[in-house]
């Protein structure tokens, strides 16, 4: 493992306004940072996505040569041949990135957060990126959200989950028919295949919605966060 990926990640955090029991992990897309993230989702809600008892932490990859930008350095969870869904994933920096937010999710469960109290999603490369983590690695997880996402046509991901004989978390996807980066298409082609391996995947459909978040969105997207970690009952004795 080289030093960059072995370094902890840098994050910004949203805490929650009372008793920490559940936490939430947001990957941004390619070339952003957690902090651009987390104010893009500020910027739309008019304030941070907050909760009372979940913890919001927004990670940065770190910086990399990304092949579709020339091998410029750019902030992205893994590299890619090109962007589009019918060519093979660059899965050795998929992998090594896998690693670096297991530290992150084992940093979470060491602060007394059960796994399915944790829930893991991203916008675009950030949701693939999670789709990644959760399906192959993490499949006792709260949840997996993606957002103008898709997984490439033989991804590693329906591989796995070809042998996969565990429960898995439940998946929440959004997508703009507009959307002219990551076609439409391919995160609906994305969710019928996870579908048919087994997890239970939602896909809601924003028309004339681009490459990019609106308001509706992420107000479906904190419903569906709290559904999934509720409030924890206060133990009555």
């Amino acid at each position: 493992l080289g030093m960059a990926a072995s370094a902890a990640l840098q994050r910004s955090v949203v805490s929650p306004a009372g008793k920490h029991t559940a936490s939430l992990i947001f990957l941004h897309g390619s070339g952003d940072t957690g902090q651009g993230a987390r104010a893009w989702i500020k910027q739309i809600l008019n304030q941070d996505m907050a909760f009372q008892h979940i913890k919001v932490i927004y990670p940065t990859a770190p910086a990399r040569p990304y092949t579709p930008m020339k091998g410029a350095f750019s902030n992205v969870w893994f590299d890619r041949y090109k962007i589009c869904n019918d060519c093979p994933e660059h899965i050795e920096s998929i992998d090594s990135m896998c690693r670096g937010l297991t530290d992150l999710i084992n940093d979470e469960v060491k602060s007394g957060i059960a796994k399915n109290r944790i829930l893991i999603g991203g916008f675009s490369m950030g949701g693939g990126m999670a789709m990644h983590l959760a399906y192959r690695f993490h499949q006792d997880l709260a949840g997996v959200f993606a957002l103008s996402s898709f997984l490439n046509k033989d991804s590693a991901v329906y591989q796995a989950l070809k042998i996969n004989e565990s429960a898995l978390p439940e998946l929440f996807q959004c997508h703009g028919t507009a959307d002219e980066l990551v076609l439409y298409s391919w995160g609906e082609e994305t969710n019928k295949m996870l579908k048919s391996l087994g997890v239970s995947a939602s896909l809601h459909t924003f028309p004339n919605l681009n490459h990019e978040l609106n308001r509706t969105e992420i107000e479906k997207l904190k419903s569906w966060i709290v559904n999934k970690l509720p409030v924890e009952a206060s133990k009555a004795n």
